[in-house]
């Protein structure tokens, strides 16, 4: 967790400033979502890695969910699984469309879930490795209206044109291939990309990480001003605490492919609860050079395809009882927040 801070100086307008008047009604519930992965040649045994154990939430229609955790936490396979860019194992993903029409998207054939993905788009992490250096503006924004049916080659002009002015781009940038913007201008048409179908419902894969800082505030403040104009939900995922802190409305924390968290942005970082949350908002980056240094997480990350018995945290927690080494913790509501640890179990 050691991407650089963003503080509210560089002028990111929150998620309380900003935030559309959103249903109470999920346009998102994921229920005990798994993804298992079989490692091959393993010797003698079969060994399985569960990248994503048995997580469930929901996403309100017009909030931002962020999805925060060390790397290999299962947050970007999670994100993936909800779009089927990754098939799921096991459970639900229960998806609100436009029309109010609820699809269970998580064995749908490939056949009827492809008119869905207009609805459902991704932004990806890095805007250079996810655009074909190979390809005008033009071509990466208006391919998906053509793969999908949305446009003619004659509208297709016009429908780029429009969103590239959405994105702070001029429509005059749509006949130049990518090499010729900067990072964060790639990170605008990989947005206008994801939003030319005009999706309700959007995952944003750690979408400002490789961008300086005030670049990032340009970028988070564009995607919430997209958010209140199109009426946009999204899942972010990132690293980045401070980010999230000013971005999301609410936050899930996962450490071994599970939810150890979830709450309101305010209440998690006034009162994070789990351990693993609490040593998470320690190890943040602070702008004062003489704050002492903390180390607050100690030892090697679980290993997703050798859990212990328990609490997958157990080895690298300073509360753990005999309890947290033989019993797996159950997400329990404490408060106004989520949380999986037998240190609340008995409250």
């Amino acid at each position: 967790m050691s991407a650089p801070s963003l503080q509210p100086k560089d002028n990111v307008r929150t998620a309380a400033s900003t935030k559309p008047v959103g249903s109470a009604d999920p346009i998102l519930a994921v229920r005990h979502l798994t993804r298992e992965f079989e490692l091959p040649r393993a010797p003698k045994h079969r060994r399985v890695i569960r990248a994503v154990d048995d997580v469930s939430f929901e996403i309100r229609a017009g909030e931002t969910l962020g999805l925060v955790g060390e790397s290999g936490s299962g947050k970007t396979t999670t994100a993936r699984c909800i779009l089927r860019a990754i098939e799921p194992t096991r459970g639900e993903i229960r998806f609100r469309m436009r029309d109010g029409q609820a699809v269970e998207l998580s064995r749908l054939p490939e056949r009827k879930l492809r008119p869905l993905r207009r609805e459902m788009q991704m932004v990806f992490q890095d805007p250079q490795a996810s655009l074909d250096p190979r390809m005008t503006v033009k071509d990466i924004v208006g391919e998906p209206l053509l793969v999908h049916g949305l446009a003619t080659q004659h509208q297709l002009r016009a429908r780029v044109a429009e969103i590239l002015q959405k994105v702070g781009l001029k429509p005059e940038h749509m006949e130049r291939f990518p090499a010729a913007f900067s990072t964060g201008q790639r990170q605008r048409i990989g947005i206008a990309r994801a939003l030319v179908m005009q999706p309700s419902f959007v995952v944003a894969d750690e979408p400002v990480s490789t961008l300086d800082v005030s670049v990032q505030a340009q970028v988070l403040n564009l995607l919430k001003d997209l958010q209140a104009e199109l009426r946009l939900t999204y899942l972010f995922v990132a690293h980045n605490l401070d980010v999230v802190r000013h971005f999301c409305d609410r936050v899930a924390v996962m450490y071994a492919g599970r939810v150890v968290e979830l709450a309101e942005t305010r209440e998690l970082f006034a009162n994070p609860r789990h351990p693993y949350t609490r040593a998470l908002l320690a190890a943040a980056p602070v702008p004062d050079p003489d704050a002492p240094f903390q180390m607050p997480l100690v030892g090697e990350g679980a290993d997703n395809g050798a859990l212990p018995f328990g609490c997958a945290f157990q080895s690298r927690c300073g509360e753990c009882t005999l309890r947290c080494r033989g019993e797996r913790p159950n997400l329990i509501q404490r408060g106004n927040a989520l949380v999986a640890c037998h240190l609340y179990s008995g409250l």
